[in-house]
């Protein structure tokens, strides 16, 4: 089986291998739409919002004693205090300080862990685990659509302003007190659940999980005692949308393509392998695979990356401190830009704008779009999406310092050749799109810590 390295090479190099448009955005694999994307996306903020998080992610199971040990070895994050039935954000980073990927620990006993999220984190702790000197054992629960043996657990979220009122319902009297970022098991009906508490829309909830074949019967409980509190299923299609929402940049490029000291991790990951499948797309363009590489501060991991253990990268990211850095942003689009963009479509024989589609509007599965100030780059936008919430298309991405809140900027949309070397992209033009900074889509009473703000599960 061909490498990632040799696919690299037998393309000319890892621009054009991300480049070639082998895959489109990410599809959830749970229905679009159980009602309607607009009710769906108020309900996280209005009721109660239901998410079945159960086929889309990964799951690493490490084991053994040295497990605590090797995952403070990869985490630039803390580790300290970490133990059963705990929740930790893993910030991994290679050599040279830069992300690699995120995840979520969960601590299920004494050194068993469950890391879950996107491949790219857990991929770097496997090869870690597997090439180093560190007595576990791993082995993964792959998501469902590479998994013909099916999930060891169900995984739902149910979070917003009536979840408490469905959970005590469900339980059949007051839940137990769950720290946040800790665990603790309460009743779903006949069936005993494992909750994670953490917020996703600034409103109480609970990650929960248990046995796969429970999932049917859990979930069927949960909507029966949450009618009279509006629980409302959430699909594919506004799932897409809550990470730009709530805070959480879920679609980074892991820091892997290039440097020297990852040759030796990209002979071991495959060809075929969620990295070697990841199209690069957006408006930016460069040349230079380390211009899409990006840091925790850009990310906004400052307050959960420490120097209190070693790690991988620490000497790199510790040498970086006083860089500029980019920050964690949003922009909110001007309306009238959006339907310029719409109008082009009816309008034959004219110039045609990159489709917008809604809610989500990223059109490729690592999608950096430019965003200038006069004239000049001062930042990269990376999910674009339409807020019900907000009445408006806003996106999440990273600003430098000169674009502070209340500045006006241009976001460009489109790709400058037209995506005629794309097949998953029309021919268009590209055009570009007035954009205000804003701190957050909400007010601060209003705004939570977000959808995987803290926990990295896209």
């Amino acid at each position: 089986m061909a490498s990632l390295e040799e696919e690299i090479q037998s393309l000319g190099g890892p621009i054009a291998l991300l480049r070639a448009g082998r895959s489109g955005a990410y599809q959830f694999p749970v229905k679009p739409e159980f009602t309607n994307w607009r009710d769906e996306q108020e309900s996280w903020r209005t009721s109660a919002a239901l998410m079945d998080l159960s086929l889309h992610m990964t799951d690493l199971v490490i084991e053994g004693p040295d497990t605590y040990a090797l995952l403070a070895h990869v985490g630039a994050n803390s580790f300290k205090g970490f133990g059963p039935m705990k929740a930790k954000q893993l910030v991994a980073v290679g050599y040279d300080g830069n992300m690699v990927g995120d995840a979520i620990l969960f601590c299920i006993a004494e050194n068993v862990v469950r890391v879950v999220g996107r491949p790219p984190a857990l991929n770097w702790v496997q090869y870690h685990a597997e090439t180093g000197d560190w007595d576990v054992t791993v082995r993964k629960d792959e998501r469902s659509v590479a998994n013909p043996k099916g999930r060891e657990y169900y995984r739902l979220q149910l979070q917003g302003p009536t979840a408490d009122k469905i959970f005590e319902k469900v339980n059949g009297g007051p839940m137990p007190e769950i720290k946040f970022f800790h665990m603790g098991t309460f009743k779903i009906g006949e069936y005993t659940t494992t909750a994670l508490n953490h917020r996703m829309s600034g409103f109480p909830g609970l990650e929960f999980f248990g046995p796969y074949e429970e999932l049917e019967g859990v979930r069927s409980t949960l909507l029966e005692a949450g009618a009279e509190y509006g629980i409302t299923q959430i699909g594919g299609r506004a799932y897409a949308s809550v990470a730009a929402e709530s805070g959480w940049i879920a679609n980074t490029l892991p820091a892997i393509y290039s440097s020297e000291e990852m040759k030796a991790y990209r002979e071991w990951l495959p060809a075929r392998s969620f990295e070697g499948h990841l199209a690069l797309g957006g408006s930016f363009v460069s040349d230079d695979i380390e211009d899409y590489y990006v840091t925790p501060w850009d990310l906004g991991y400052t307050h959960i990356a420490k120097f209190d253990h070693d790690f991988i990268g620490r000497e790199a990211l510790e040498a970086r401190i006083g860089e500029k850095h980019r920050r964690k942003a949003w922009i909110k689009w001007d309306r009238d830009d959006v339907a310029k963009i719409y109008a082009s479509m009816y309008n034959p024989g004219t110039e045609r704008f990159k489709y917008l589609e809604t809610p989500a509007a990223f059109y490729t599965a690592s999608q950096f779009d430019r965003v200038e100030k006069d004239g000049k780059l001062v930042g990269l936008m990376n999910l674009p999406v339409y807020s019900s919430n907000v009445r408006a298309f806003i996106s999440l991405g990273m600003l430098d310092e000169e674009a502070a809140v209340g500045d006006v900027v241009d976001l460009v949309w489109g790709l400058p050749d037209g995506g005629v070397q794309n097949p998953f992209v029309e021919n268009h033009t590209q055009t570009t799109i007035k954009a205000t900074v804003i701190d957050r889509p909400f007010t601060e009473d209003t705004q939570g810590s977000g959808h995987r703000t803290v926990a990295a599960k896209v």
